[in-house]
């Protein structure tokens, strides 16, 4: 069984930056994919950035892109989501999942273990 869990959310001010990190546990994650979803209010819970351990493949949702960077630290058995220039429409439940498979994916239903969540809340 895997668990993960996910640290470093909390409430900032526009323009600045976050550091998520998720921990696994339960097993060696480096022959699988990783993935972060987000849940904003109101909303169905969507796809931010997906990464296998070794970093060949990753992609970031276009909402994110050029401000969130996925990264992973094979050692610590850890996934990081380095988010920057945060936007008030970036305030949601951030969710780390892990699949029982290396490819990447974006969809919700390919993820087989999910975290707990952690909030984030930007304010203008």
């Amino acid at each position: 069984q895997v668990q993960l869990a996910e640290s470093g959310g909390g409430s900032v001010q526009t323009g600045d930056s976050l550091r998520l990190s998720c921990a696994a546990s339960g097993r060696t994650v480096s022959n699988y994919a990783m993935g972060w979803f987000r849940q904003r209010p109101g909303k169905e819970r969507e796809f931010v950035a997906t990464s296998n351990w070794r970093g060949e493949n990753s992609y970031l949702a276009d909402s994110v892109k050029g401000r969130f960077i996925i990264g992973r630290d094979s050692a610590k058995n850890t996934m990081y989501l380095q988010m920057n220039s945060l936007k008030p429409e970036d305030t949601a439940v951030y969710y780390c999942a892990s699949r029982s498979r290396g490819f990447v994916s974006q969809y919700e239903a390919d993820y087989d273990y999910w975290g707990q969540g952690t909030q984030i809340t930007v304010s203008s």
